[in-house]
């Protein structure tokens, strides 16, 4: 499980990394776009640059709202349950979560792949869209690491 844990660390530290990268990255260009219209050049593109950025952003900090665990949650009903049936809904969330992403990530990868077969690109910039649809895919498999990695915990009753 140690090796799990380091995997699942670096792949945090890694994807948390390359989602701030994207969101510079999409600061930059929108400054960049602004100041150049200002002039008269503005950056041809910019739209899709900031549109591909953006899904990444949202794709690679996934697993890290997820340890920090900064998703949005409804618990106005569930905090007025016991504790033990907190934990069984919690429980259930997981696999159900598990399950779903899992399920998106395969469709997302599928669907990559038919992007690709085709040569779809995007309209201006003719950048092929399967790399980031593939982006996408990988983030959630990541994700699911994750959520498999607290059903453990969960059942080794460290939480």
């Amino acid at each position: 499980m140690e090796r799990f844990d380091s995997i699942l660390d670096f792949l945090e530290k890694w994807t948390k990394t390359a989602g701030a990268i994207c969101l510079v990255g999409m600061a930059s260009v929108t400054l960049c776009d602004i100041v150049l219209r200002y002039f008269g050049k503005p950056i041809f593109g910019s739209e899709e640059i900031v549109m591909f950025l953006a899904t990444l952003v949202v794709a690679f900090t996934l697993p890290f709202a997820h340890t920090q665990k900064s998703h949005i949650g409804v618990e106005i009903l569930v905090r007025l349950f016991s504790e033990r049936t907190k934990r069984i809904i919690y429980f259930i969330t997981d696999i159900v979560t598990v399950l779903f992403f899992t399920l998106v990530a395969w469709r997302v990868f599928l669907y990559a792949g038919k992007e690709k077969k085709a040569g779809t690109v995007s309209l201006n910039l003719e950048f092929p869209e399967y790399y980031i649809i593939y982006a996408l895919s990988f983030c959630f498999m990541i994700f699911v690491m994750f959520v498999v990695k607290d059903l453990f915990v969960f059942v080794k009753g460290e939480k």
